[in-house]
């Protein structure tokens, strides 16, 4: 079983370590309404591109227990990030290359609304009966927000991730 390419290098991996600081941080000027975008969908996508979906879904699980470490307890973003990673990779794979990041935006926002999604699951699952329909309000802006902000950014910041590893690692198919 060949290596991951990615894994090889330290920077592509190191850039993983900012997910959870860019949580802790919440930059306000990347905040919309006051909720900040997805970091591990952003990380994610192009890592699970770039790499394959091996090497994806074993990287959202990986980021989703460091995620769920710094939490506590709650809902946990593991199984939800290894399937995107799984998802994503396969689509590097298999599917045409994506040549604009008008796709990225797409991929990211669906993402970033599945894990948002799952969350809340999560959440009403863990609560035992649903909450009144005014509760469950605010969740639901959390989630739209997060997922238009997510997608907004993600041309940018996914382009500039694969446009980085593909420099660092030549022969990188995305």
């Amino acid at each position: 079983m060949a290596s991951s390419p990615l894994l090889r290098q330290r920077w592509p991996l190191a850039t993983a370590l900012l997910v959870p600081l860019l949580l802790l941080a919440a930059p306000a000027p990347l905040q919309l309404a006051g909720v900040g975008p997805s970091w591990p969908v952003l990380w994610l996508l192009p890592w699970a591109l770039a790499d394959g979906r091996r090497s994806g879904a074993l990287a959202g699980l990986a980021l989703g227990l460091l995620l769920d470490g710094l939490h506590g307890g709650g809902p946990s973003q593991a199984p939800v990030l290894a399937l995107l990673g799984w998802w994503w990779g396969r689509l590097g794979r298999e599917a045409p290359p994506i040549r604009r990041s008008y796709g990225l935006g797409l991929l990211a926002l669906l993402g970033s609304l599945l894990l948002g999604a799952s969350l809340l699951l999560q959440q009403l699952v863990g609560l035992g009966a649903a909450p009144p329909a005014l509760a469950q309000a605010p969740l639901l802006h959390t989630l739209l927000a997060q997922a238009v902000l997510t997608g907004l950014l993600a041309p940018m910041l996914c382009s500039l991730l694969l446009l980085l590893w593909r420099q660092l690692v030549p022969g990188l198919r995305s």
